[in-house]
Order: structure tokens, then C-alpha cells, then sequence
């Protein structure tokens, strides 16, 4: 008895001052669209291996959890899907999810690495010839 998906999770990083829950409603939009049928297909598969082998039930539907960082809101999607297929249903999703924020006009952004600039005190320079 093998359980033919996998755990897989992908992180959209957003700048502060966006809109996190439009974030979140596209992430999971898109997790519910591209992954419908590996959703409803792991069902069933994953309550015979609940009931077999005695372990804890897991959420099988796509979830997201946000982390705040010092540069950036985290949002970590966490999807089941076909181990075989892993790699691109990932690259699918980013795809899907970047094309749907570049259609949100600004709401959300896409955070980057940052580096904050200290003011220089003021030096006083004397030059003697």
C-alpha cells in the first residue's frame, strides 16, 4: 500500500505594505485550481493509510501559513501532489501565482532582499597646507 503524493511547500515572499490577504486569496486560488484533482484523487488513498498503519490524520487540502520577518511577510503554501510530477507542478504555481499578482496593480508586491542605510554623522575636515 503506497501512497503516490507528497508534502511539498513553495514560500511567496511580499513586501509590507501589501495587501497579505489578497496574497493569500491568490496563493490558495491557485493551489485549489492547478491541484484539484491531485486533492481529491490523495483522499481516499491517504484515509486507507490513516486506517492501516495507526498514524495521525493531516490536512490533505492546501494551506498557508505567514511568517513575519524582518524584511518581508512569508507566505508558505504547503500542497499535496504527484511525487512524481513535484517539480513542475511547483514551477506551475509559481507561474500562476506571479502572473496573478502582476494583475493586482501594486496591492501586492513581491518583497526583495533590502538593506537599510544609516544616516552618516556630519564630519568636520580641516586642511592644513
Amino acid at each position: 500500500m503506497d501512497f503516490p503524493f507528497v508534502w511539498d511547500e513553495l514560500n511567496i515572499l511580499v513586501a509590507y505594505g501589501s495587501d497579505a490577504d489578497l496574497a493569500k486569496s491568490i496563493m490558495m486560488n491557485s493551489a485549489n485550481e492547478l491541484l484539484c484533482d491531485y486533492t481529491e484523487k490523495s483522499k481516499a488513498k491517504w484515509e486507507e493509510m490513516v486506517a492501516h498503519y495507526y498514524i495521525e490524520n493531516a490536512t490533505i487540502e492546501p494551506t498557508i501559513a505567514m511568517n513575519l520577518t524582518d524584511n518581508w511577510i512569508q507566505l508558505n503554501l504547503r500542497y499535496i501532489t504527484d511525487y512524481k510530477r513535484r517539480r513542475n507542478t511547483k514551477h506551475t504555481l509559481f507561474q500562476h501565482i506571479e502572473q496573478a499578482i502582476s494583475k493586482t496593480n501594486g496591492k501586492v508586491t513581491l518583497a526583495s532582499t533590502t538593506l537599510q542605510l544609516l544616516e552618516i554623522p556630519p564630519l568636520n575636515v580641516n586642511l592644513k597646507k
